[in-house]
């Protein structure tokens, strides 16, 4: 939505939709500081009625040739700056998301593989969920970060420590095949 008007008194006399309850922030290529202020009006007329719910903290995507741009964590630390309070987030490495998978799907823990290229993310909520974890080498974490993790001595980064690793996904590609 456009802001109505050319000043910030106008910005805040849009009419708000009075069923919303609930402010989500998920990957947005079209961001706005319209946006930006609609999700604050929100979030102050409904108080802690109205929730605040983020899809992830990844704060860069990875392109190819090491390129990246901003993730989706930006744009749900703007909301919560803006709106002073912590959103939350549905994505990794909340176990919410593996929960409502094993609501829907037989689940073993001891038998399931938490694929992933990002310690902070997906390592992470596989070691939180109590699955073995294999990091690919092809997203935006070395190993040189995951060594430095385990050899760290601390236990507050164990859980960014992956059970396993591989340069890219495809060297999976045979044993899957087996």
């Amino acid at each position: 939505a456009a802001l109505p008007g050319p000043a910030p008194a106008d910005w805040v006399q849009a009419p708000l939709d009075p069923a919303v309850r609930a402010v989500l922030v998920g990957f947005d290529e079209h961001f706005s500081y319209a946006k930006l202020c609609q999700a604050l009006r929100y979030l102050l007329r409904g108080g802690t009625d109205c929730l605040l719910v983020g899809t992830n903290r990844d704060h860069r995507l990875p392109l190819e040739g090491g390129a990246g741009i901003p993730g989706t964590g930006c744009l749900v630390t703007a909301v919560e700056t803006a709106a002073q309070r912590e959103a939350f987030i549905v994505g990794k490495p909340n176990r919410f998301m593996l929960e409502c998978v094993a609501q829907e799907f037989p689940l073993d823990p001891a038998r399931t593989l938490m694929v992933g290229d990002r310690l902070d993310t997906d390592i992470l909520m596989g070691t939180s969920c109590g699955l073995t974890t294999l990091l690919t080498l092809t997203g935006v974490t070395a190993l040189d970060e995951a060594l430095g993790h385990r050899d760290s001595g601390c236990p507050a980064r164990h859980g960014l420590v992956p059970d396993y690793y591989v340069d890219s996904i495809a060297d999976l590609l045979p044993a899957l095949g087996q």
